[in-house]
């Protein structure tokens, strides 16, 4: 039969002569490295949200056992969420060029027919489908959500987290079959020996022209995720951030001065007026066991003031170097309200935000007991700005920058 009527389950209908279970054993070997960093610091940003701690807190209500892992996040050390989600989103990005030539070195198998040959053989097969179709739908809602393109149905939270369980399980049921015979694919490749395991099921039978070798091929993905990275790290450091090319959505930067660092959501996107932050009409209030006081922002002025070097942090990847915050502890404020200053309950935190996601949050009690956790005023020496949270803001040393809530109206001390 005619090549142009070859369907895609006849072993000729591909041709291309860099398939082999070597150059697949290779690819999958990386994945094998990066994909368990992925899950884990996947886990440790959804752990950072403190979703146990209040339902405004739970994107993923209904988890169950899935979420038996879950613990207080720290404040210590004050770089940790920038450092987990950075790891996470850099590395998931890095990671497409060898997802996408491990999934094209395996296309014939997908097609091979019939597709169940025994109980055993249908086990795997959807085993694979499962590891292919979470492992696209991870990659694909993940830059997705790192360029804020929420094109999905439904919210990123639940999707991208059980999609990441499902993925890991197909992962490592795969990996437990085939990383023994990868590692000795990989050993003949290197050692330039012939008769890679499987190598027949990959191997066109009347290959085209070679272009390029194997190791070339490889060479070539690697310097697809070298090129992806170099223009994504950046997101992470000031002085890089210019060459964060591949990832523009670095945050927005609102202006010079001391207050020209990046931010995820203006002040006009969440609604929040002039007319209501006006030092005139904004009052904060604020209840504990003692009940409710209202503080303007001349009263805040007034209290003790602390200073706190730390740097805002996002689920997308991007982060700033440490900003220099002055305002109020938190825990000098529940101590206003009856609270043990040395002690405080848990908070939860109302903004004057009236779109988008995070209007409220709350935060647990080791996080409001840190001396580095401010109602913050100031950065860097100047009043915040409205885009930065005016008139008052919430830092937290190691939280996602969506708990340092902005435009912060009430703070309500006590057991969530």
């Amino acid at each position: 039969m005619r090549d142009t009527l070859r369907s895609p389950s006849s072993p000729g209908f591909w041709r291309s002569p860099l398939r082999g279970s070597g150059f697949t054993s290779v690819l999958g070997l990386v994945l094998l490295l990066g994909v368990p960093v992925l899950f884990v610091t996947g886990l440790l940003s959804y752990a950072a949200y403190n979703p146990d701690l209040a339902a405004v807190n739970d994107k993923t209500p209904g988890k169950g056992l899935l979420g038996l892992y879950l613990f207080a996040w720290p404040t210590n050390p004050h770089w940790l969420y920038r450092l987990t989600q950075g790891v996470h989103v850099t590395l998931g990005v890095t990671l497409i060029p060898v997802l996408l030539a491990k999934l094209w070195s395996v296309l014939p198998r997908l097609f091979a027919l019939p597709p169940v040959r025994s109980l055993a053989h249908g086990l795997e097969r959807l085993s694979l489908l499962l590891l292919v179709g979470g492992g696209l739908f991870e990659f694909v809602t993940g830059v997705l959500n790192v360029q804020l393109d929420y094109l999905f149905p439904g919210s990123f939270y639940p999707l991208h987290f059980y999609g990441a369980w499902v993925f890991f399980a197909a992962f490592l049921t795969h990996a437990a079959l085939k990383t023994p015979a990868a590692l000795r694919n990989v050993r003949k490749m290197r050692d330039g020996e012939e008769g890679a395991e499987g190598e027949g099921e990959l191997v066109a039978p009347s290959p085209e022209p070679a272009t390029v070798s194997r190791r070339g091929a490889l060479w070539f993905v690697g310097g697809g995720s070298a090129l992806l990275f170099a223009t994504t790290v950046g997101r992470g450091f000031d002085g890089l951030r210019p060459t964060a090319l591949l990832a523009p959505h670095g945050g927005a930067e609102p202006g010079g001065g001391p207050n020209g660092f990046q931010i995820n959501k203006t002040a006009a996107y969440a609604g929040v007026g002039a007319a209501e932050t006006s030092a005139d009409t904004w009052r904060l209030v604020v209840t504990g066991r003692s009940g409710t006081i209202r503080l303007s922002r001349a009263r805040l002025d007034a209290l003790a003031l602390h200073s706190a070097a730390l740097p805002i942090a996002c689920v997308e990847g991007w982060s700033t170097s440490d900003q220099r915050w002055r305002g109020v502890r938190l825990r000098d404020l529940a101590a206003l309200v009856g609270h043990d200053g040395d002690d405080p309950p848990d908070v939860f935190v109302e903004s004057l935000q009236r779109h988008g996601a995070f209007r409220h949050a709350a935060l647990r009690a080791n996080q409001v007991a840190d001396p580095r956790s401010l109602l913050a005023l100031y950065v860097n020496g100047a009043p915040l700005t409205p885009d930065h949270g005016y008139p008052a803001r919430i830092i937290v040393p190691a939280a996602p920058g969506v708990l340092n809530t902005k435009w912060v109206a009430r703070l309500t001390f006590g057991r969530l």
